[in-house]
């Protein structure tokens, strides 16, 4: 999230377009995003040069042959207002297009994309201010972007709110994505879960020596030893879906900024009809691991959903179709983690019921992580879970997980608190040392629960169905000799009444 002067400069920004002409807030989302894209491209440029220099390895194509160098963010916004509007317009937005689209996932976003900013005075206040932006400051892009949104009238209607970055870290480390396994999502919005699973891999597979540092101290991690699944990784490990095609240009850019040149990021729904006619493959049985927000809430019309989801579960209501999707997506023993709002855990209709059943008795539903209800905030208010499970398999006992803590205020403000005020990390470690066989104790902040229990609570997932809360023993004083006391008082009282009486007369 935002705040402060930071929002100030995206607002004046906002009405600089506004005041220039271009009001449609879709438009002036996709304009500004191009610029940031356009600054972005270099600073990655910049930072592969400087890899270069460091390593002797060129590494992977330059974004910018030699007699392009004019076309990078770095040169152009020292232009005059003239010169700078005209190299954007009728260099920078076709050679997009028509060069970099065609070794990277971003050709079919591209296609159409044009500079609609109408002068030159407005192009140069949009570069001087996106230059301010601390673009390059962990999700900072993802933040904007999210704040830009905001600003549609429409938004968060269908339930599209970002998730927050270290729910997302937190859900990656603990699926921990291999480098030869296919990863999906089939809501992914701009990406997030799948550029995280990048960061995770470039981190855990780059050598000690390989680790540098720059001006900001700031860790790089080149991943030297993903080499032998580079092509993998290029080509097939990477796939997302979304109905928005603002929301997949950003997922491409995002993507490609994070050196991921050829994801497999496509417009379509997920749950209609035509994703299994467009996308037999990856409709069924394809993915080693998804990772997924889906729509916290929202309805579809049920004559578009495909029949294999509706014999699955009958019901419009998007956040359990998508869990029978997922299912439907994942390869015999693949993993998912998922999260739904908290009424899938305890929901009573016949299609709570049967989704929660169908992952418990034809699946392995591994763990029910709680969250607090502030971590959507400002955006929403909604109390959510993550489910965690895999394909197939059998449920002998499920591991619950109660997050008090997320490392940030649980108000609208979202203020980062201290390290130690974040159950995550713990979250994370308990997670890859439990073990079932331990005895649990219902009153900890984890715990299992075998699944005969939950069968007879009707499926139920709630994580304060099963957990016990300590009460602490508290040693009252007997009534008489509260009244003794209260006697006491009183007669105390009423001896200083006597003596201040007696001063007075």
């Amino acid at each position: 999230m935002i705040t402060g002067p930071l929002r100030s400069k995206i607002d004046k920004l906002w009405l600089e377009f506004f005041a220039g002409g271009i009001t449609n807030p879709l438009t002036v989302i996709e304009q500004i995003s191009f610029l940031m894209f356009a600054r972005l491209v270099d600073v990655q440029e910049t930072r592969r040069e400087k890899m270069a220099s460091k390593t002797g390895k060129n590494g992977s194509q330059r974004a910018f042959p030699a007699d392009r160098q004019h076309l990078r963010w770095s040169h152009f916004r020292n232009e005059s207002g003239d010169k700078m509007i005209a190299i954007v317009r009728d260099e920078l937005f076709p050679f997009f297009r028509e060069e970099v689209s065609k070794r990277t996932a971003l050709g079919k976003y591209l296609e159409g994309a044009q500079c609609l900013v109408p002068k030159a005075s407005l192009m140069v206040t949009a570069v001087n201010l996106i230059e301010e932006l601390p673009l390059t400051q962990g999700d900072v892009k993802g933040d904007l972007y999210e704040y830009m949104l905001g600003k549609l009238s429409t938004a968060g209607i269908a339930g599209q709110f970002r998730t927050p970055r270290h729910i997302i870290a937190a859900m990656v480390q603990m699926l921990d994505p291999k480098p030869t396994e296919i990863v999906g999502d089939p809501a992914c919005g701009t990406a997030g879960f799948l550029v995280e699973v990048m960061l995770y891999l470039l981190k855990k597979y780059t050598s000690e020596k390989m680790v540098w540092a720059d001006e900001e101290g700031q860790k790089h991690y080149p991943g030297d030893l993903l080499e032998p699944h580079r092509d993998h990784i290029q080509n097939r490990m990477f796939n997302g879906f979304d109905f928005d095609q603002t929301m997949l240009r950003i997922a491409a850019m995002n993507l490609l900024l994070h050196d991921i040149e050829s994801p497999c990021i496509n417009y379509q729904d997920t749950l209609s009809n035509s994703f299994v006619e467009k996308y037999p493959a990856e409709a069924e049985d394809y993915f080693d691991v998804i990772l997924a927000n889906p729509p916290l809430k929202g309805s579809i019309d049920g004559d578009s959903v495909h029949a294999s989801l509706r014999s699955k579960v009958k019901t419009t209501k998007t956040e359990l179709l998508f869990l029978a999707l997922i299912v439907r997506m994942l390869k015999m023993g693949g993993r998912a983690a998922v999260i739904v709002p908290d009424g899938v855990l305890f929901g009573s209709s016949n299609a709570h019921t049967g989704i929660r059943q169908m992952l418990v008795d034809e699946n392995q539903l591994e763990a029910v992580i709680s969250l607090p209800s502030g971590v959507f905030k400002p955006y929403a208010g909604v109390s959510t879970a993550i489910l965690v499970f895999s394909k197939g398999g059998r449920t002998d006992n499920v591991w619950f997980y109660k997050v008090e803590r997320d490392g940030y205020s649980l108000d609208d403000k979202r203020t980062k608190l201290p390290e130690d005020q974040s159950d995550l990390p713990d979250l994370v470690q308990h997670w890859a040392e439990r073990d079932a066989k331990n005895k649990s104790d219902r009153s900890a902040r984890h715990f299992f629960v075998p699944v005969k229990e939950i069968r007879d609570n009707k499926y139920d997932l709630s994580v304060n169905r099963y957990r016990e809360v300590a009460h602490e023993e508290i040693d009252h004083i007997p009534p008489t000799e509260l009244v003794a006391d209260l006697k006491q008082l009183e007669q105390e009282i009423e001896s200083g009444l006597d003596e201040l009486e007696g001063m007075l007369t």
